[in-house]
């Protein structure tokens, strides 16, 4: 499967976004194209730091900022989940 330009990709994205906002989404198509791009764009993240931290050599600033990332990474999922799950309260 190739990967959508980003023309193609700003289109979908804007229609996931009227969809969501329209209340019009009964296979939560679009509710999952919004996640998965929000989520990829930190995820990316760590990938590009992992692959700096090979290439230098696994030099320890590199290090450092492969370690930051993966902690907001973490971060960032466990307030997705906190924010999908109807029992917490955000406590």
């Amino acid at each position: 499967m190739s990967r959508p330009s980003n023309e193609e990709l700003a289109t979908a994205l804007k229609a996931a976004g009227t969809m969501r906002e329209q209340n019009n989404d009964p296979d939560f198509i679009a509710k999952s194209l919004l996640n998965a791009h929000y989520r990829l764009g930190y995820l990316e993240k760590v990938f590009h730091h992992a692959e700096r931290y090979i290439k230098f050599g696994q030099a320890e600033h590199e290090h450092q900022e492969l370690l930051k990332v993966i902690e907001l990474a973490k971060k960032e999922e466990r307030r997705i989940t906190l924010k999908d799950d109807d029992t917490a309260y955000g406590l």
